[in-house]
């Protein structure tokens, strides 16, 4: 069901299931993923580029750096559930966690992305509130998303030891991870505005041959802008609940 090498069993015991890649991403979004990084491998090729190499070779390094991590999240990426519980692999550990340990499976849709691939992601929620997104339990691989992690929720009852019900303490504590997680988002979306302005100003030192600070612009002062940003998000959530 969630893959071609997926194994599901129910033998009395429980089930053993792994949902793995069973599609690839859509075609029109492969050629737009292709037609940037190749228009980036243009222009840092460009006989005119008056970009110094060591600045290049920074680029072209992070920008290889994030597709082999893309690449590594996408093929070694699965979800494997048993009578033990859920573990999670991607590209370079693996999450496990006790069918006891765990609060809830929901479904949930993936916001601000009505043209992407995925639309619905599963998450697991602990009894603290924490969640984790559960890799290719998706509705891009799984037809009928719903219906499996209703099965998934009928099929671990008998290992959790409890029946699924919701718990007011632990919904509190959802909320407010929730809240923290949108003010990080926002707080990220403005350190990644600062990040671009701080580049054009680099490349404008760069072009004027003023001397450079590539370390300051391009880590120190988005690090401190997304510092300062999240808790000015956090206290804002904080006083819009109190």
């Amino acid at each position: 069901m969630g893959g071609d090498d997926e194994d599901e069993r129910d033998d009395g015991r429980g089930i053993e299931r792994e949902y793995s890649r069973r599609r690839k991403i859509s075609r029109g979004r492969f050629v737009a993923l292709c037609i940037v990084e190749g228009n980036f491998a243009l222009q840092m090729a460009r006989p005119d580029n008056t970009i110094p190499a060591r600045y290049k070779l920074l680029a072209v390094a992070l920008m290889a750096l994030l597709s082999v991590w893309a690449i590594l999240t996408v093929r070694r990426g699965r979800t494997t559930v048993g009578t033990d519980g859920v573990s999670a692999r991607g590209a370079f550990r693996v999450r496990r966690w006790a069918w006891h340990d765990i609060y809830d499976l929901r479904v949930e849709t993936n916001p601000g992305q009505r043209s992407a691939d995925i639309k619905l992601f599963t998450y697991l929620y602990e009894n603290d509130g924490r969640r984790a997104r559960l890799p290719h339990l998706d509705d891009w691989q799984l037809p009928d998303l719903w219906a499996e992690v209703a099965g998934l929720h009928t099929a671990a009852a008998r290992h959790r030891g409890m029946i699924w019900e919701r718990r007011p303490g632990v919904e509190v504590r959802i909320r407010e991870r929730a809240e923290h997680r949108k003010a990080q988002l926002r707080a990220a979306t403005g350190a990644m505005i600062v990040f671009v302005a701080a580049f054009v100003y680099l490349m404008w030192e760069i072009f004027t041959d003023a001397d450079p600070h590539p370390f300051l612009l391009l880590l120190c002062v988005p690090l401190a802008a997304y510092a300062l940003l999240a808790i000015l998000f956090r206290r804002r959530c904080t006083r819009a609940h109190a």
